[in-house]
């Protein structure tokens, strides 16, 4: 099955993986059809450990790819890994100001960026989206790192960092459809707007698929782009909701745990 996946082009290969990605985020809203609450250390277990899994991507399979790319390419070996990373912090900064969300616990007064009438769900959604770009964006890059027959990049190293991202996408659909659920919306209009949230990784997935295809001296950049992204999302929202609950050392374990499934299954896999 594999090696059938292994044949396509890059880009149906980032559109598929992403669409799995999604799919798991669907499956952690799909849990409103069973339950109306979802306990609070249960959740911030789950942040935790999608942390550690963004952690340890963000560097096994985005920057230690760059850094080898860059090496091999006869120049300097932080540069563009540099570069990229200190990009994608900029651009989540600059989307999280610019875009009005509202983070999965806090009332709709806390709500960050422009002020709006918009509704809570449609923040809780767009929160969520912020994240999903830089993983969808990772996934996409990856694959398309691996068709350009680098060494540092690899069709397995692709593949586990998609697997890494849907572990980590399962708590994300939770923390959207579950307080929506608490606040009296239907089952199915709490899955909808849970699922909806993970709908722009395969469209970030293909873009950075492409984007690397068409131009490849730009992959250590593009790698180190993702690899900023997803290390800001660690920083200013998984650990400290992971944290919130007040139960630091589950939270903690839970990161490394993360942290450690991703580097196993990247190194092992890679």
């Amino acid at each position: 099955m594999l090696e059938g996946f292994k044949s396509l082009h890059p880009v149906v290969q980032a559109l598929l993986a992403t669409l799995f990605t999604w799919g798991v985020t669907a499956l952690g809203a799909s849990v409103v059809f069973v339950t109306r609450t979802v306990s609070k250390r249960l959740l911030a277990s789950m942040n935790g450990f999608a942390a550690g899994v963004m952690l340890a991507a963000s560097y096994w399979s985005l920057l230690a790819p760059a850094i080898e790319m860059s090496e091999a390419a006869g120049g300097s070996s932080w540069f563009a890994p540099t570069v990229g990373f200190l990009l994608g912090c900029g651009f989540l900064w600059a989307a999280d100001k610019m875009l009005p969300h509202l983070h999965p616990g806090l009332a709709k007064s806390q709500a960050e960026g422009p002020q709006t009438a918009w509704r809570r769900s449609t923040l809780l959604v767009l929160a969520i989206t912020l994240h999903n770009i830089p993983e969808g964006l990772a996934v996409g890059v990856a694959f398309g790192a691996a068709a350009a027959g680098l060494p540092a990049a690899t069709f397995a190293a692709a593949i586990a960092l998609a697997v890494g991202i849907g572990l980590q996408n399962f708590p994300e659909g939770i923390a959207v459809a579950m307080p929506l659920r608490g606040r009296g919306l239907s089952r199915l209009k709490s899955f909808w707007y849970g699922q909806l949230s993970g709908f722009v990784e395969p469209v970030a997935g293909v873009i950075g698929a492409a984007a690397v295809l068409m131009a490849r001296p730009i992959l250590p950049y593009a790698l180190g782009f993702a690899a900023g992204a997803m290390i800001f999302v660690v920083v200013e929202e998984l650990i400290p909701e992971s944290q919130a609950s007040g139960d630091t050392d589950l939270a903690t374990v839970s990161t490394v745990l993360g942290f450690t499934v991703m580097m196993v299954l990247d190194v092992a896999l890679g």
